[in-house]
């Protein structure tokens, strides 16, 4: 398909949608009727999961016909309930767009208004290869999450193997960033942390199913996790739902949000408007946030139009504005540093789904996103410590998805394909404004020397000075102190993707296969294919209430778009002669990844279910992110190969009298092996060998445990998270310590016996016992890069949410109350320190947040 035909696809079928994408999800129609094939109107029926805390309901209408739309992909139990015949049941397999159509007859027998469909969660066992967690809006509304990175939170505290990060990101099983999104079909593959491009709301999303292992075909480019996620929708909906909710809370947090769902059975429209506004917007290279403040504005908008039995159409709008402030250290605050960011982000997707007969049907999903990042000094570039820095840069994704889904016997096939033009432009500027940055000459003792005349290391012996052995030359000519010029940067590429794919999911007696073929290409800085076979298999053993995976899967890993073509430059004013300590010499390529997982699953009793999957992954050009000191701009770096293996797993304990909880663990090994073989990164390259990346963690875990009694009673939500901590690089003996400034010792809690380092008072010896209360420095000798590196030190956070989910017993609408109290110990940690990929962010401190507000 040409691209001029894509953009006249894209803007037909953007004039005629109004909404509802069911690509990546069902529907489950079906008719109630009595012994004689009698209609039976206002019967009572509910399809639920005990494991994901998916529910919905619905009542018959007076031809005995019920519909539910955008159901998850998943195993469900289907109740009937009716005055004057026995309660009837039936379990199903949600697994493609194609609608499921039931028939229950029911049979003469006493009233019944109500049936359990939690007695054994071995009836929703799901056997399929694919290691996942579903997450319900049940599950997430009640989650202590952040104000400001709500869905990033939701993920990390509801999936095992992620470790969090700072500034709303994580790290996805052992990786950086490799995470992609499908939104209502809607591939979204570029960076959604809030540094990047402000992702979706959370409380537009009714669901969330993440894959940790072998994903199938249809995922491409980011699949280290998959978030496969489903929108509220307002189709069907004759009564109007939503609600409205008002915060305040600790460092000058205040946010509104608002939600309104209405609709008929042909048509249905989801808004979300909400507003948050911080002062601790972004996380703090220093305990106490300076110069911190942001907001962030988005609305979302889903309109859908059934207009026959056959045919479905959607349209989703988003629009995000964010703006903050980048933290400052001690010494940038006290020059009076003031850098700012401000992110645009708009989206548009429309889609459809047509079905022809009962078993096949068709989905057709374009989309337009478009970021726009501009990043700004200070008033007066000689109060940026220790750079001045100016970005502005423009990400527009262009793109179709197109797939065909039938089932036919044991057979579940699917077949698409996916275009998409990606347009960059990147804007850059830089200028060194602290002699000490970068000195080309230093004193015996090792300190540097500002003077505009020595920009040749040649000229040091000359006045007395030695050269500095860490000397960039490429950054000498942008040195302001030396007499330097800014660095201005300006480029603009074009990336275009193709991929076809092909899959079947089959079940045969007790065995589960899911086979798949993906092919792509890619066509950007430099050009490259690759085709990707998925294989899994799974057995379920019923009577013991156990499932088997087994997967094999490749996959062709594309580079990240985010500041790819300065990174990428070789020459005309871009980065040669290893300017900034560039040290790969070509444009990043795309990676290639061979990945194996195993795992199963075990019910033990009727209300437990435990998981456990091993991966193991071996990727050649394998990417990761440098970030430009302490603030938000990064740029995509490639090493040699990785080899990264983990073991993960999630205990779920479902509903029991009000209880619940859930525990999710993962150990994850990151071994990453030099050389840096593309992209730009800001210190000296790393050592030759391999060493561990920061994405490495021995073990992390939460644990969630609820109480609710019943539906509107209060409630109260506590989650305790565990990191044993990640890489620290910076610090890897005693020696590293001692040579930091006094804020950087003060901010790892370094100390000589019981007198501790300050920003005034560093400590450069020590006659007695030196140490770190927040990093973990080797014993001497013993400091190894794969082995034993440096690390952040162990930590355990506390939150906790409790609230009321109708506080005057009224009918409609219903005023709701809630506290959100996070890390309520109030314990003093990093995510980072000094990192050549993240710098330093601290774990923000103990704060509450208060909301109320209605509910209809």
């Amino acid at each position: 398909m040409s691209f001029n035909r894509l953009i006249v696809s894209f803007l037909l079928l953007t004039a005629s949608s109004y909404a509802q994408s069911m690509g990546n999800s069902g529907t489950i129609n079906g008719t109630v009727t009595d012994p004689s094939g009698a209609a039976v109107a206002g019967a009572s029926i509910t399809i639920k999961n005990p494991v994901s805390g998916y529910t919905k309901s619905a009542t018959a209408d007076d031809a005995g016909t019920f519909k539910f739309n955008d159901v998850p992909m998943n195993n469900y139990r289907v109740s009937v309930t009716a005055g004057g015949f026995q309660p009837s049941q039936q379990d199903v397999s949600v697994r493609n767009s194609v609608a499921i159509s039931l028939t229950f007859a029911l049979k003469i027998g006493e009233k019944a208004t109500s049936i359990d469909v939690t007695t054994d969660i071995g009836d929703v066992l799901e056997n399929i290869p694919t290691a996942h967690v579903d997450i319900d809006s049940s599950t997430f509304n009640k989650l202590p999450t952040s104000t400001t990175s709500g869905l990033s939170d939701a993920i990390t505290l509801a999936t095992p193997g992620v470790v969090a990060d700072s500034n709303g990101s994580f790290h996805p099983i052992g990786d950086h960033a490799e995470t992609g999104f499908s939104v209502d079909n809607q591939p979204v593959t570029d960076q959604q942390s809030k540094l990047f491009s402000t992702s979706m709301p959370l409380n537009a999303f009714q669901s969330m199913e993440v894959i940790a292992g072998a994903p199938p075909a249809e995922y491409g480019d980011k699949t280290s996790l998959v978030v496969n996620a489903i929108t509220k929708s307002g189709l069907g909906a004759t009564k109007s739902y939503g609600g409205f909710t008002a915060q305040i809370g600790s460092f000058g947090t205040y946010g509104e949000n608002f939600d309104w769902g209405i609709g008929t059975p042909k048509f249905g429209n989801f808004l979300v408007v909400n507003n948050v506004r911080s002062g601790r917007y972004l996380d703090s290279p220093e305990l106490a946030a300076h110069h911190d403040r942001g907001n962030n504005e988005t609305y979302f908008d889903r309109l859908d139009y059934q207009p026959t039995e056959y045919d479905t159409v959607h349209l989703n709008l988003f629009f995000s504005r964010a703006w903050f402030q980048t933290p400052n250290t001690y010494d940038q605050q006290s020059a009076g540093q003031d850098q700012r960011q401000q992110i645009r982000t708009f989206n548009i997707a429309p889609g459809w789904v047509h079905t022809f007969g009962a078993s096949t049907s068709v989905t057709i999903n374009p989309f337009f996103r478009h970021d726009e990042v501009q990043y700004f000094p200070s008033a007066n570039i000689g109060s940026d410590l220790p750079v001045t820095l100016s970005q502005q840069r423009t990400l527009g994704n262009l793109g179709l998805k197109g797939d065909l889904s039938s089932v036919h016997g044991i057979h579940n096939i699917k077949a698409g394909v996916q275009v998409q033009h990606i347009f960059l432009t990147e804007a850059f500027g830089l200028g060194i404004t602290d002699p000490a940055y970068n000195p080309v000459c230093q004193t015996s003792a090792g300190d540097a020397v500002a003077n505009p005349k020595l920009i040749n290391p040649g000229n040091c012996a000359g006045a007395g000075l030695t050269a500095n052995p860490g000397l960039q030359p490429g950054l000498v000519p942008f040195d302001l102190t030396r007499g330097g010029k800014l660095f201005h940067f300006r480029g603009h590429t074009d990336i275009k993707e193709e991929a076809f794919y092909i899959e079947d999911s089959l079940n045969f007696k007790n065995f589960g296969i899911q086979a798949g073929l993906r092919a792509d290409t890619y066509f950007g800085l430099v050009s490259q294919s690759g085709i990707q076979p998925r294989i899994g298999t799974s057995y379920q053993l019923k009577s013991t209430g156990t499932v088997f995976r087994l997967a094999y899967s490749r996959f062709f890993e594309t580079p990240y778009n985010e500041g790819l073509i300065l990174s990428s430059g070789t020459g005309g004013g871009g980065l040669a002669g290893n300017a900034f300590g560039a040290f790969g010499s070509t444009p990043l390529q795309p990676g290639r990844r061979d990945q194996y997982n195993a795992g199963f699953q075990q019910t033990v009793t009727k209300r437990i279910l435990v998981d456990v999957s091993y991966l193991w992954k071996f990727t050649h050009n394998a990417f990761d992110f440098d970030t430009l000191l302490n603030t938000p701009i990064t740029f995509p770096i490639e090493w040699h190969k990785s080899k990264i293996d983990g073991l993960s797993s999630k205990i779920s304990f479902t509903e029991t009298k009000g209880f619940s909880a859930y525990i999710v663990f993962g150990h994850t090994r990151a071994r990453f092996f030099a050389p840096e073989i593309g992209g730009l990164i800001f210190n000296s390259p790393l050592d030759t060998g391999v060493f561990r990346i920061d994405h490495d963690q021995a073990f992390q875990q939460t644990t969630n445990l609820r109480y609710q009694r019943k539906k509107n009673s209060p409630w109260i939500d506590f989650t305790w998270r565990y990191d044993s901590g990640e890489v620290a690089g910076s610090v890897a003996t005693l020696a590293d310590a001692f040579a930091l400034t006094g804020d950087q010792q003060q901010s790892i809690g370094f100390h000589c016996g019981s007198a501790y380092a300050s920003v005034s008072k560093p400590i450069t010896a020590c006659a007695t016992t030196a140490s770190a209360a927040l990093v973990k420095i080797p014993a001497a000798g013993t400091e190894n890069d794969d082995r034993n590196p440096p690390r952040i030190v162990p930590r355990n956070l506390f939150d906790i949410g409790a609230g009321i989910d109708n506080l005057f017993h009224t009918e409609r609408p219903r005023f709701t109350l809630r506290l959100t109290a996070t890390n309520i110990t109030n314990k003093q940690a990093l995510y980072n320190f000094l990192s050549t990929f993240s710098g330093t962010h601290f774990i923000a401190p103990r704060s509450f947040v208060l909301e109320t507000g209605l509910v209809w």
